[in-house]
């Protein structure tokens, strides 16, 4: 896999996100009350919530507001209904961008997603104009100087699907299929070689490289995205170095 290591964009986003520490705990408990509802409030049984659980906890949210939010959902206490509603489009220089959200206003929610596509020169599509470059994947990345054999002979034998090595910074993604990404993190875990930064996400199939002051674009884009109360999260396929955060 070409490109940039992401180790540097993860750290930026996890940077932005830590700054904002109220908003990254609304957007948790949200996906904890959509994946609680569609599947039910056990987490043994529901992939998608444990994983959400998981990100509550690495978070250092409490096991009540987790457990509040699951009670909220599934009907033993009052609470909020969200939908899910996934929007696409492209960034300046042909970067394409998924943006998803849960909303319990629709209209505000288009609105805001738009108006941020036009302020930093992008234009939002039509459903299914970019998800197809996309891949549901889990990741579980380690930060340079992890030890790449040992890391490389855990994922293996816990069922990774790949394992990409950047040689910029020795920074290692394990990639996995989505239904595998809590046993393998769990044999992960288990090894003594706890990820730095683990999600399901979707990567994209070829990044798209870009530099200057269109990066600087698709960067600020991204950022103001992310930091919109209505979505959860955005992908795209820039590859941006770090004069994109300058």
């Amino acid at each position: 896999m070409a490109g940039h290591s992401k180790w540097a964009n993860i750290q930026h986003r996890k940077g932005a996100q830590d700054a904002k520490r109220g908003k990254m705990f609304t957007k948790i408990i949200r996906e904890i009350s959509v994946a609680a509802r569609s599947s039910g409030g056990d987490p043994g049984n529901n992939p998608r919530l444990r994983v959400a659980i998981d990100k509550a906890l690495d978070a250092n949210m409490s096991k009540d507001v987790v457990e509040r939010a699951i009670k909220k959902a599934t009907g033993e206490l009052e609470g909020i209904s969200y939908e899910e509603i996934r929007y696409e489009g492209y960034a300046p220089g042909g970067v394409a961008v998924i943006v998803d959200c849960l909303t319990d206003n629709k209209v505000r929610t288009v609105a805001d997603v738009r108006h941020a596509f036009g302020k930093f020169g992008g234009n939002l599509g039509t459903d299914g104009s970019v998800a197809f470059m996309f891949k549901k994947t889990g990741v579980l990345s380690f930060a340079p100087g992890a030890n790449e054999e040992q890391v490389t002979e855990a994922a293996i034998e816990a069922g990774a699907d790949d394992i990409v090595v950047y040689p910029e910074d020795g920074s290692i993604d394990v990639l996995t299929a989505p239904d595998a990404f809590a046993s393998v993190k769990e044999a992960m875990d288990a090894a003594g070689l706890k990820a730095d930064q683990s999600e399901v996400t979707y990567r994209a199939d070829n990044d798209i490289a870009v530099a200057g002051e269109t990066a600087q674009q698709v960067a600020k884009l991204l950022d103001w995205l992310e930091d919109l109360d209505d979505v959860q999260n955005v992908y795209s396929n820039a590859d941006l170095g770090e004069d994109a955060y300058a």
